[in-house]
């Protein structure tokens, strides 16, 4: 694998990369002189001048593309361009016509496209729609998905803070809820309400959302995002947090009071760097196995004879027979159901779930919240898939 970005995508795709043995990172770009020297250093591979030389570097089978959204879709064209497939962080696109750009590229080029990590890879994820796919609970009914983060507080470049540049939760966020709601109703989705906020006019984009969605077969879905930093939904994740590890108590307050500490917005972009891969304050991954499975907060699944709670140790079914939990064996690498996809893909001649048309679905809802919210009305849907 080749990597477009050495950033907080990487950084977190990182523990996954290093410890599962399917991939080998041997080519990288970034702007940041540090992250290229560490990245030769960790992984003797080549820290390469421009995305250009690393597309065009014949070691390189597929790039991962961490680039900021806004470069996304030229990024996965220049990739397809050398015959490269391609594993792209959401959002895939900032606007559905980059979105089929990307996709055409790929079809041309006859390379493969995966948009991800979004957590609707999380194992939890996989089981729920398994346990609705036996039938043994009748029809999905209803969804509903909440997340209550820091998002919005914690250190941002300037365009992460301008929704036109792809900021805001619903950009940043939203991909990672639709996702799974998709995944779970199953159908098509037909229509989205929602209303957006933008409650601080220092972080001047949208924090927070909520949305109802509708699918074909008469299932729909509540989505609500609030990423101010105030309450912790994690705490009704049995105390794991989004990466699968146990929650700090007060990590949300602490996040607000560091904010607080910030000067400019050029110091605040510095502090995020040097959080990143390369970075003096960069933490390297322990080692440890995690403690469970990753998760973006509560999701029930409400169907004709059970709720399924979805947690970070797999389904908990609620029925006429009380409360029980179908647990997964504890993850040994996070993430590692991305490199099962595009392991699949790569090796296996499988089928991408994630792949560029059903991240384009995904994408159009995440528009449709921004459009919605502004007009006030529901949107219909023109580019889903079932």
């Amino acid at each position: 694998m080749g990597v477009l970005g050495l950033g907080r995508a990487f950084t977190l795709m990182l523990p996954t990369f290093a410890r599962d043995p399917r991939t080998q990172l041997v080519a990288a770009f970034d702007p940041r002189e540090a992250a290229r020297q560490a990245f030769e250093r960790e992984f003797s591979g080549v820290a390469h001048p421009s995305p250009e030389a690393v597309c065009a570097d014949p070691s390189v089978e597929w790039v991962y593309v961490a680039t900021p959204h806004q470069f996304h879709a030229e990024h996965v064209v220049l990739a397809a361009s050398q015959g490269k497939h391609v594993l792209v962080e959401k959002p895939m696109a900032l606007n559905l016509a980059d979105a089929d750009r990307m996709i055409a590229a790929c079809a041309q080029a006859g390379t493969h496209l995966i948009v991800g990590h979004s957590h609707s890879f999380n194992a939890p994820v996989r089981l729920a729609r398994q346990l609705i796919d036996s039938g043994r609970f009748g029809q999905v009914r209803m969804v509903h998905a909440m997340n209550f983060t820091d998002f919005l507080y914690r250190p941002r470049r300037p365009e992460e803070l301008d929704t036109a540049q792809g900021g805001g939760v619903v950009f940043s966020q939203a991909a990672h809820q639709v996702d799974i709601v998709r995944l779970l109703a199953g159908g098509r989705a037909l229509t989205v309400y929602a209303h957006a906020g933008r409650w601080d006019a220092q972080r001047p984009t949208e924090g927070a959302y909520t949305a109802l969605m509708t699918f074909e077969g008469g299932a729909f879905a509540n989505l609500s995002y609030n990423g101010y930093g105030f309450y912790d939904s994690d705490v009704l994740m049995d105390g794991i947090g989004e990466l699968g590890g146990t929650k700090t108590v007060g990590a949300h307050q602490s996040t607000r009071q560091r904010w607080h500490t910030v000067t400019d917005e050029a110091a605040e972009a510095q502090r995020k760097a040097e959080r990143n891969f390369g970075g003096k304050d960069y933490q390297a991954d322990s080692g440890q196995a995690p403690q469970a499975f990753q998760h973006f907060g509560p999701v029930m699944v409400s169907c004709d004879s059970a709720d399924l709670r979805l947690t970070p140790f797999g389904v908990e079914i609620h029925d006429a027979q009380g409360v029980r939990l179908e647990r997964l064996p504890t993850p040994q690498v996070p993430r590692s159901e991305v490199i099962d996809e595009l392991w699949s893909v790569a090796r296996q001649g499988g089928t991408a779930v994630h792949d560029g048309h059903g991240s384009k679905a995904t994408l159009e809802v995440c528009l449709a919240i921004l459009s919605s919210s502004h007009s006030g009305q529901a949107i219909t849907l023109r580019h889903q898939k079932g």
